[in-house]
């Protein structure tokens, strides 16, 4: 691994060296210990990752584990006879055999059947079943197969909501339950990649002692209990987009750390059936379960694409990742397609590709689609189909111009989030209260509202002529924009998948003065060899390398630059080291035009190789890179800049108005940017070290340092089409740039809604680089690529740029191609933990400029409570868990008073430390708990002592104490030695709104204690951590809970020699002075 220095600040000495050193049943109070025993192993296997310093011996090791792993089989299961289960008392009953034949035969129609895997249908065992149903209502239905008497079975269906029971019913149950475990089987055993099951009857409102809603036995939890219980999977996710929530897989699992229920549903605050208050979005889960379920309640009708867009990228996918599941399953409901009678929703087919195509990047590509609900069945059908192309790999269709998605959606997810946001680490990103920014955003106080039936539910219910109707002319204005949306669509794909384009002649441009120099010649042998060794070159279209012509190169640069380097050829090495100390971190031998030539002739190459159908994507392994190079100056390494040739040959060509245009190289592509912040045909987006501008080439001008910030949005016409996400300190991998891609990049360009998608490669952000400084994987590149072509139709280009570890880009690239090429993405591990907090930062500050330009950020004005708990946890129990909690506590004998609890939800050394909320205890005992990452917090404060009721405080806190992860007590110590350090108050006081005198941060901000001296912790900068270690100050003061930390005993204090300090903050916060609290503590063995 080399190692260099990071730039430092101030100017330059050497041109060159500036780029080179850029561097439902509720538990009782009382458990026995063997039920807590069972909780503390659950949940540790629940456990998040909570260090961001994972040591991983061989950084390489997932990407090269990946080599074998090539794009697999797509299963298919379906039966036909399945369509003899039918409604005989009213034969036009919603749930119709024609929801299955005719979504058969469109997929017929398009021929996807043919290239799947067909597996064989299968009827589930009575074992099975029993796992998840009780043996009685198995029964029941049992004594209807084949049983004619239609009075009887009609009268056995009234006694369950929306159920009609057919002879062949009980059959055809255990068909569906079977196949959907088959598929699941087949999957996780690697029979198959994904898969899709196209049964029914559905069965995600099958309960365990009940049908409901069409079901009978509930398939999505059949098969992942099977897969859990025989250790196909691990942990499994389980995705239902059906219109109604799930609620019985919901209620199955919801104890059950092992399962992430995730569910969208329209709900209307319980106005919409099935009327339930546990669909609501503060059901979360119950005891080692707890936040393993996620509802997002819709509250009106008419939610459209952009509205489920917004979903997944800000709740679903992180969520995902956090969790890092090995199997994932959706309960494939198309009932919020457009024209469906029950969903009233506007889903147009082709965005169910796009969910499909997000989520196969999670658990290795085990992905398996179970069939549910979905009534307009031409919509039904469509959706399915494309759906079904997805998993196979085809190119989604583009959605469209997006609307900003509604208000109503944006307080669903923001409601969401605030429930799930304590157990997640990878929520703690939305803004609160307590940012700097939160007086222009609007303050949203999550609120659980019930417009639901209060009586008491029926116990007969209607058989016939019960669901929605819909009249002819609606029909026909739904198969009007039906119409309208399919004959957009183009369902063809070209003969190859990927193109590559590479030519050795690339390699003659080298240093002659410096062989050793990081623009190495083997950057581009290394990554073909690579792709050789991984055997990707047989299955590429190989094209052509080509060179640009004059008249391309011309179209972006000046005709004296190209003159000039033209020249070069003609001059002698002494002449051309002369010529290239002119420039910045450029060097020239005589091949070097015939090299740029090159290098921006394949990349058009590539262009046109995609624009023509020739491959659905292509790859450019080129060099030298481009991205530096204005319109008339080389720079950074770069002659030409390749892709903005590429980019401007495409619109002049292809007549094309909308071309993304995103920069992941670590370096800012100031020339590209250059070239088209005036034009709005090209939206440019750049993820970059920026380091407030001292690392390159911000730190060329003070021009460059504004060109590569957050604020910088482009001029004119482009304003808004230049979207710089820069990060500000080394460091940053795989969350951050997940982060980035679900906060920013994504969201803006789906509603760009871009023709052609351009990629500048680099790979200097990659773990091991010299210059970059970052740590992302490559398998995080392969996961970008992916998402990356969802756009466009898939018509994606990615084209080499810098990477100067010849290691670390050949498997970046790599992986990139085998991402193009359909093979499953590896699971990147180290997006299970949140992005570090200056990311955050400069995520923020990106989306805050670019608010006005781009309606999809509008989620980010919803500002947060600084608190959790505001909204009570759901319960299935008559009383909430908070309820029991309070009689426990209430219950509690107190002899003498505890200290009072003091906290920080992150202390300024290390968020594994337990944590207090003061606000918390302010009023005595509280069952408010601040959330850690080792597990909730109850907190205790010393202002009011309980009479004895039982239960002890010993007995409390030893039940507590076996319960190990579910709760951990934070009592602060009150016989710190270093409290002779605190020294008195100064004149001024405490002043809370002081920024850190190391950066002027106003976030995290903490006061010494010793020298009053503010600074930030260590999530922004680090500076008050750093300078307790310089001057030996250890104890200091947060403004954001008043909490007292020592550095020396690295615990949280609480004492009579700090309530001066603690007392003027509260005054400073509060206006109310600090209760003098302090007497003989208890002594807690």
């Amino acid at each position: 691994m080399v190692v260099t220095d990071e730039n430092k600040k101030g100017g330059k000495t050497n041109p060159e060296k500036d780029l080179l050193k850029g561097s439902k049943r509720a538990a009782p109070n009382r458990k026995s210990p063997a039920l807590l025993a069972a909780m503390r192993q659950a949940k540790q296997a629940h456990k998040k990752a909570s260090s961001r310093d994972v040591l991983v011996a061989n950084p390489y090791q997932v990407a090269e584990e990946s080599k074998g792993i090539v794009q697999g089989a797509t299963a298919m299961i379906s039966e036909p006879r399945m369509a003899e289960h039918l409604c005989h008392w009213d034969r036009s009953y919603p749930e119709c055999p024609e929801r299955l034949t005719k979504t058969v035969e469109r997929c017929k129609e398009l021929g996807l059947l043919d290239r799947c895997s067909t597996l064989q249908p299968y009827s589930a065992s009575t074992e099975d079943v029993l796992a998840i149903h009780t043996e009685k209502l198995v029964n029941l239905l049992k004594g209807t197969d084949k049983n004619e008497n239609w009075d009887q079975l009609e009268e056995i269906s009234s006694r369950y909501d929306a159920i009609y029971i057919h002879p062949t019913t009980y059959e055809m149950a255990f068909l569906a339950a079977g196949s959907a475990t088959k598929l699941v089987e087949a999957v996780c055993k690697g029979e198959a990649q994904n898969g899709m099951a196209l049964i029914r009857p559905p069965g995600h409102h099958a309960m365990e002692d009940a049908f409901c809603g069409y079901c009978f036995f509930n398939n999505v939890a059949v098969a992942a209990k099977k897969a859990l219980d025989n250790g196909w999977a691990r942990k499994v996710l389980v995705v239902d987009w059906d219109v109604h929530h799930g609620q019985a897989t919901q209620q199955q699992f919801y104890s059950d750390p092992r399962l992430l229920y995730f569910s969208v549903h329209r709900y209307e605050h319980g106005s919409f059936w099935p009327n339930l208050k546990e669909s609501d979005f503060n059901f979360v889960g119950a005891g080692p379960g707890a936040g393993c379920n996620a509802n997002v309640p819709l509250n009106r009708t008419g939610m459209g694409d952009a509205d489920y867009l917004a979903i997944f990228h800000h709740l679903l996918l992180p969520l995902a990742h956090q969790f890092a599941p090995d199997l994932v399953l959706v309960s494939a409901g198309y009932d919020s397609a457009l024209g469906d009678e029950k969903g009233e929703m506007n889903l147009t087919p082709a965005l169910y590709a796009h969910l499909t195509n997000m989520l196969s990047v999670l658990a290795n590509g085990k992905l398996a689609i179970l069939m549910e609900g979905g009534y307009c069945l031409r919509s039904l059908a469509e959706s399915a189909a494309h759906t079904l192309r997805a998993l196979l790999g085809d190119p989604c269709q583009p959605l469209g111009s997006l609307p900003a998605p509604s208000d109503s959606i944006c307080e669903s997810i923001v409601n969401t989030l605030y429930s799930l946001r304590p157990f997640w680490d990878v929520f703690k990103y939305h803004p609160n209260l307590k940012d700097e920014r939160a007086d222009q955003l609007k303050i949203h106080f999550p609120e659980v509202v019930w417009k639901g039936p209060d009586e008491p539910p029926a116990t007969v219910f209607a058989t016939r002529d019960c669901y929605p109707l819909q009249s002819d002319e609606f029909k026909a204005r739904v198969n009007a924009k039906l119409d309208s949306i399919m004959n957009g669509y183009d369902l063809s794909f070209p003969p190859h998948r990927l193109g590559l384009v590479y030519c050795e002649s690339m390699m003659d441009h080298v240093n002659e003065g410096e062989m050793t120099h990081v623009e190495s010649p083997k950057r581009i042998s290394t990554i073909y060899e690579r792709h050789k060794e991984f055997a990707l070159l047989e299955r590429c279209l190989l094209l052509q390398p080509k060179k640009a012509s004059l008249d391309q190169l011309k179209k972006v640069h000046s005709e004296s630059h190209v003159q000039r380097m033209q020249n070069t050829s003609l001059k002698s090495s002494g002449v051309l080291a002369d010529m290239a100390q002119a420039f910045n971190s450029i060097y020239l031998n005589k091949e070097t035009f015939k090299c740029a030539e090159l290098a921006a002739g394949c990349v058009v190459q590539a262009v046109d190789s995609v624009m023509t159908g020739k491959c659905q994507a292509a790859a450019a392994i080129v060099r030298p890179p481009g991205h530096h190079a204005s319109a008339s100056t080389p720079c950074g390494f770069c002659i030409f800049n390749n892709v903005a040739v590429a980019a401007q040959h495409a619109l002049d060509t292809y007549n094309l108005e909308r071309i993304l245009l995103l920069d992941w190289d670590v370096h800012h592509g100031n020339g590209t940017q250059e070239m088209f912040k005036k034009d709005p045909r090209v939206l440019y987006v750049s993820m970059h070290r920026y380091d407030n501008g001292t690392f390159f080439p911000a730190n060329i001008s003070t021009q460059e340092a504004e060109a590569a910030s957050a604020d910088y949005v482009g001029v004119g016409q482009g304003a808004g089409y230049c979207v710089n996400i820069p990060w500000n300190k080394k460091g940053m991998g795989d969350p951050e740039y997940l982060a980035a891609f679900l906060q920013v990049v994504l969201p803006i360009s789906y509603q760009f809604n871009p023709q052609l998608v351009l990629v500048s490669a680099g790979f200097d952000a990659a773990v091991d680089d010299p210059l970059g400084g970052c740590k992302v994987s490559p398998e995080m590149y392969g996961l970008m690529t992916r998402w990356l072509q969802g756009l466009a139709g898939g018509r994606l280009v990615v084209a080499l740029e810098g990477g100067y570890n010849v290691t670390s880009i050949s498997y970046g690239f790599t992986m990139c191609s085998k991402a193009l090429l359909g093979d499953p993405i590896a699971s990147v591990e180290s997006t299970r933990v949140a992005p570090n907090q200056s990311a955050i930062a400069s995520i923020r500050k990106t989306q805050q400029a670019h608010k006005p330009h781009w309606s999809c950020l509008k989620f980010y004005d919803y500002c947060l409570p600084n608190r959790d708990g505001e909204v009570p946890m759901g319960s299935y129990d008559s009383k909430t868990e908070t309820d029991e909690l309070d009689q426990a506590m209430s219950s509690l004998s107190l002899s003498s008073s505890l200290s009072p609890g003091v906290s920080s939800t992150q202390s300024p050394v290390d968020s594994d430390k337990p944590s207090f909320s003061e606000a918390s205890t302010s009023q005595g005992i509280s069952s408010s708990a601040a959330s850690s990452p080792e597990g909730e917090t109850i907190t205790l404060d010393s202002g009011e002592k309980q009479k004895a009721a039982g239960q002890t405080l010993e007995d409390y806190l030893r039940e507590l104490q076996a319960q190990g992860d579910e709760f951990s007590l934070v009592v602060p110590i009150s016989d710190c030695p270093h409290l002779d350090r605190v020294e008195p108050l100064p004149e001024k006081g405490i002043d809370l709104n002081d920024k850190c005198v190391g950066c002027q941060s106003e976030a995290e901000n903490w006061t010494c204690l010793t020298c009053y001296s503010v600074m930030c912790g260590r999530y922004v900068e680090g500076h008050m951590k750093l300078h307790s270690e310089q001057h030996s100050h250890p104890l200091v003061l947060s403004f954001s809970d008043l909490s007292v930390w020592c550095y020396g005993c690295e615990s949280y204090v609480d004492a009579p020699a700090v309530h001066e300090a603690k007392n003027a903050a509260h005054l400073a916060k509060f206006g109310t002075e600090k209760p003098w609290t302090y007497g003989e503590p208890i002594k807690m063995e």
